[in-house]
């Protein structure tokens, strides 16, 4: 079995709001052994209390795999990056220093790297991903193209990423604000020192001045309970 062509993983960092419940999902696979293999990582913890769920987002030239002496690391045909296979992990650590997104976790204990393999024995069946299944503001949606097109009308995705030197490309798309050209590359490091725009909000105040706003009829007040 392998993950259909037409289904995909879509990331909307915006729509976070760092409730865990992803986290929760994931440590109850049977395939993870109570460990959530999704990082819930602080923008900016000093400034902001804006978090961001990150999954693996399965190289189509993982690094983790290109450094992995023992070829423990395996990128099945339909471009799911898997955890490490037991017989050949030798634990060394190298996936986890050599990933860009800083995926993998090396359990000591157990002698082997896990990481989020995009719920393989769910996915490969046609099912969603414990993780998308759960979240409560879709910022982790499983689904075709078209289906996130509709429901995100203002964004598009993309799945470049640059690092340096190094872009690269993933199975799992990042949603982007909109724009007429094409999908950007997102620029990683150049991303790292970007603030954001100051913003005047005004809210106009039901009662005060000339521009009267009446206030909203309550839409459930003929409702039985």
């Amino acid at each position: 079995m392998s993950v259909p062509r037409h289904l995909e993983f879509f990331v909307d960092p915006s729509r976070c709001i760092g409730c865990q419940s992803c986290m929760q999902a994931c440590s109850e696979c049977d395939t993870h052994k109570g460990e959530s293999m999704i990082h819930l990582e602080y923008v900016d913890r000093g400034q902001s209390v804006q978090t961001v769920p990150m999954v693996c987002m399965h190289c189509e030239q993982p690094t983790c795999a290109e450094v992995c002496p023992a070829d423990a690391i395996k990128r099945t045909s339909d471009g799911v990056v898997q955890s490490a296979r037991k017989p050949r992990c030798i634990a060394c650590g190298n996936c986890v220093v050599a990933c860009p997104f800083g995926v993998p976790e090396l359990y000591i204990d157990r002698q082997i790297m896990m990481k989020c393999d995009m719920c393989y024995d769910r996915t490969s069946v046609g099912k969603k991903p414990m993780c998308a299944t759960v979240c409560p503001s879709q910022a982790l949606f499983f689904g075709t193209r078209e289906q996130i097109e509709t429901l995100r009308p203002q964004s598009m995705p993309t799945n470049r990423f640059r690092f340096g030197d190094q872009t690269i490309t993933t199975r799992v798309h990042v949603m982007v604000p909109r724009s007429k050209a094409a999908p950007p590359i997102l620029d990683v490091v150049a991303a790292m020192d970007e603030r954001p725009e100051n913003r005047n909000v005004r809210l106009n105040v039901v009662g005060s001045g000339p521009s009267r706003i009446e206030p909203m009829l309550d839409p459930f007040a003929e409702v039985e309970v």
